[in-house]
């Protein structure tokens, strides 16, 4: 696997006010630990969509106490139970809550990696995001050319716990109702029934 460390202590050293968006996936959990490890008060956000796993969010906290994270939990300005379809859904409880958040800030740190999705194939260790507000924050991905065994390796090699939802076959973890366990090799084929590929927060929302 690539040393990601350089690319972490870059962002921190040379750019600006940096966060981590965490979705307790295996992903995220190695650059949160790699972050944690240069600032260990970083902001880390977690998008509280009112859907996740119930395993999700004991893992969340078990890891937020064990390594003092400083968690941000993100809500929704509505509480609609019933959004009309995925992209609403998405919109209301992910996208809208993050790039509001995301607006005090000047690095975005993620666990996106080339691997996981064509969407990503031509991914750079550091990119550029604009919000629909103007503002533009470099957007880091220190895993960019790692590999799913790349980053199994590293939660071995460093001992750290992993969502129990793994063992029971899931890959890609996000909202209960829009995960499955997939069928075949592609990681992300679980997610929303195969009808997209991206929730929308790692798309440049349309300006006016």
């Amino acid at each position: 696997m690539t040393d990601a460390t350089p690319v972490v202590r870059q962002a921190l050293r040379e750019i600006g006010k940096p966060v981590f968006t965490c979705s307790f996936q295996a992903e995220d959990m190695v650059v949160l630990d790699l972050i944690r490890r240069e600032q260990p008060d970083i902001p880390v956000l977690f998008l509280e969509t009112g859907y996740h796993f119930s395993e999700t969010i004991a893992y969340r906290d078990e890891m937020a106490a064990k390594w003092r994270l400083n968690l941000i939990n993100l809500l929704p300005r509505a509480n609609d139970q019933h959004p009309p379809d995925i992209e609403a859904c998405c919109g209301l409880r992910k996208v809208e809550p993050l790039f509001r958040a995301l607006e005090e800030y000047e690095v975005w740190f993620t666990g996106l990696r080339r691997e996981q999705s064509p969407t990503r194939a031509s991914l750079q260790p550091f990119g550029q995001h604009t919000l629909a507000s103007g503002k533009t924050l470099t957007k880091v991905a220190p895993l960019f050319d790692w590999t799913w065994k790349d980053v199994w390796s590293y939660l071995e090699i460093y001992e750290i716990p992993h969502l129990s939802l793994y063992d029971r076959g899931y890959t890609s973890i996000g909202c209960e109702p829009c995960t499955a366990v997939p069928d075949g090799d592609d990681k992300r084929a679980g997610r929303w029934g195969g009808r997209k590929l991206e929730c929308g927060i790692h798309i440049e929302p349309a300006r006016d």
